[in-house]
């Protein structure tokens, strides 16, 4: 019986220990997997760490490139900005106005009529000026990149190519569009204004007459004395409100104003500009006579203007405009003069900026 039951507890024992040797390998591979866990989790850390910045270079990207089309947008209204002359453009705006409320015999007259006959002015006229700034830059690159470097075709904001499509576009729609509103004092002055302007600018034999000083300021004293105001006053007279022609004295007044105002203004435009003209021989006013003088002259012109439109305004049958024209001018002529005297004429900023408040 005792040696039986040293038996089953050999026998016991050995079905122990091979137990355990089979479950050891079980051990062991567990073991394996317990120490390997981690690795397997850096791994999967070590992944994600790397997708995160991915996604985050995707949506950085994509910020990027709408940064840039915004961007590139705001440079082209800049560009665009500046080569049509905004203060010329204003200017023309404002002589418009002035000139449409001529016709104006009562406040009944300011109607949406009124309103739609003005437009059919500034629209069409707007394009031109865009074609007639535009293509004087396109032939004054060079002389430009003295001048007037921040200009778009001279800085390289705007090639060569877009600036003559953006020109070529501009006339085409100009001239379409008063073509089609049929108003022959209209059609007139975008056809002579635009003939004007472009043998002021191009560069072919016998024209280019921005290099000779009495052409040059005979362009702009036409424009500005004479076709602008008698073909948009005839516009509105005879085609908005269907009238007879007349020439009343107001409009006489008018362009006997515009014709001292305008050869201060042809006068004036080249003072800043002496350092270009003189190296591509443009024998402007100011490149002969000195800026002083020019400048001078310039503004006793203007006041010469004012005291013009004083006199208009005083001579009137109606208490109300002898003040308001009278009062207006003459605060109008101070104001000038005063900024006259604070110009420093070696600052080319500082001409410019008196230039711009003459517009």
């Amino acid at each position: 019986s005792c040696a039986s039951k040293a038996l089953q507890h050999k026998r016991k024992t050995q079905i122990e220990y091979n137990l355990l040797r089979f479950q050891q390998p079980c051990l062991n591979h567990r073991c394996k997997y317990i120490n390997e866990g981690p690795t397997y989790q850096e791994c999967n850390k070590k992944y994600v760490v790397k997708a995160v910045p991915r996604t985050s270079f995707d949506y950085e990207s994509h910020g990027s490139n709408s940064k840039n089309i915004l961007d590139s947008v705001k440079n082209f209204v800049a560009a665009m900005y500046w080569f049509c002359y905004p203060y010329a453009f204003i200017g023309r705006t404002l002589s418009t106005i002035s000139v449409s409320l001529l016709v104006v015999e009562k406040l009944s007259d300011i109607s949406p009529l009124f309103f739609i006959g003005l437009l059919q002015i500034l629209i069409p006229h707007s394009f031109l000026d865009l074609y007639i700034n535009g293509v004087n830059q396109l032939f004054d690159i060079e002389i430009d990149k003295i001048n007037k470097p921040y200009l778009p075709l001279a800085s390289g904001q705007l090639s060569f190519t877009t600036g003559v499509i953006i020109v070529v576009s501009s006339l085409i729609l100009s001239i379409w569009l008063g073509w089609n509103i049929g108003s022959w004092p209209l059609t007139w002055s975008l056809i002579l204004i635009f003939l004007l302007w472009t043998a002021y600018s191009i560069n072919v034999p016998l024209l280019r007459w921005k290099g000779h000083p009495f052409l040059a300021a005979m362009c702009i004293f036409a424009s500005w004395a004479y076709i602008f105001p008698i073909t948009f006053f005839l516009h509105m007279q005879t085609f908005v409100l269907k009238r007879p022609t007349v020439f009343p004295r107001s409009l006489i007044f008018f362009v006997a104003f515009m014709s001292f105002y305008s050869v201060g203004v042809a006068l004036f435009k080249d003072i800043p500009d002496i350092e270009g003209d003189k190296k591509f021989n443009i024998h402007s006013f100011s490149a002969r006579l000195g800026q002083k003088k020019v400048f001078w002259i310039c503004t006793s012109l203007f006041e010469m203007a004012f005291g013009v439109a004083f006199l208009g305004g005083v001579t009137s049958s109606y208490l109300w405009i002898k003040i308001v024209t009278g009062l207006g001018h003459a605060v109008l002529a101070s104001i000038l003069w005063y900024q006259a005297k604070s110009v420093d004429l070696k600052s080319k900023a500082s001409i410019r900026s008196f230039y711009t408040l003459t517009w």
